[in-house]
């Protein structure tokens, strides 16, 4: 997603965008680096989001997530898809979580990451169901989907866009969305809330991101592009096609949007009594 942004704000702006990849450090390293450049709107950061949780997931983050960012887009979205392994006789969530209740301790739940959409989607799902499964975290999701396939662990949340390949090449088995309605990325998934969880929504999301006190003229320069740029139709079925849907969002509505999906996660990570590492 940062590569598709780079190449779309280039094309917007006709500019040069380079894309640098600062990894590890559960991207604390990478965030400083465009903390410490200078505030003029050509050091940017593409991150996900996970980057707003980071301070009720981690000890001592040194920055502040929404304090020291303007959010120039947040580019695209892909909702939570809930998958178990194949061989499982329980296909719905209804079936699922009764057998969960009977047998709390046969059941476990896979996580890519401590505080990501998957994450938080498990705890919510426990929370509304009334039961205890055991939460195992992996070190990203292809781990993750390994042991669904091999019925080590027995379910998993993670986005339609690394989950809906394996589920329709039938190395997993598809159960549910986490969208309000029937997502035309997965139309044949029924909802979560359709199992009687009204209100269960879940998505990972991508952003570009510039340090605070970058110019509010730059900022909103940058936001017409990139939503300009996921307007574009071929951008709209490229994304789609890989389980993203492209968004189109003021700077006041991302905020906004961010604040609030700090605060639900916040709680639900109070609610599963989560001690950040």
């Amino acid at each position: 997603m940062a590569r598709l942004g780079a190449q779309k704000l280039g094309e917007k702006l006709g500019v040069s965008v380079v894309v640098e990849n600062r990894t590890g450090g559960n991207g604390i390293p990478g965030t400083q680096a465009v903390l410490q450049a200078p505030a003029d709107g050509y050091t940017i950061m593409g991150t996900a989001s996970t980057h707003a949780l980071m301070r009720q997931v981690l000890r001592n983050v040194p920055f502040d997530p929404q304090a020291d960012f303007i959010p120039l887009a947040r580019t695209a979205r892909g909702p939570m898809v809930l998958v178990t392994n194949p061989g499982r006789h329980e296909r719905t969530v209804a079936e699922i979580l009764a057998a969960a209740r009977a047998k709390p301790a046969a059941w476990s739940f896979a996580t890519s990451s401590f505080g990501s959409a998957g994450h938080l989607a498990t705890i919510d799902l426990c929370r509304r169901a009334g039961t205890e499964i055991q939460i195992v975290p992996y070190r990203g999701t292809a781990p993750a989907l390994t042991d669904i396939s091999a019925g080590n662990v027995q379910l998993l949340f993670d986005s339609a866009f690394a989950l809906l390949p394996q589920s329709r090449a039938n190395q997993v088995q598809g159960v549910a969305i986490a969208t309000a309605e029937r997502s035309q990325l997965a139309p044949e998934l029924p909802t979560v809330a359709e199992a009687g969880h009204p209100g269960f929504e879940f998505y990972s999301w991508y952003a570009v991101m510039a340090p605070k006190g970058t110019p509010p003229e730059i900022a909103a320069r940058m936001n017409a592009a990139l939503n300009e740029a996921m307007g574009d139709e071929a951008t709209r079925q490229r994304l789609n096609s890989t389980g993203l849907e492209p968004l189109q969002e003021s700077i006041d509505e991302i905020r906004q949007a961010i604040a609030a999906e700090v605060s639900r996660g916040a709680e639900l990570l109070r609610v599963a009594n989560y001690q950040p590492e």
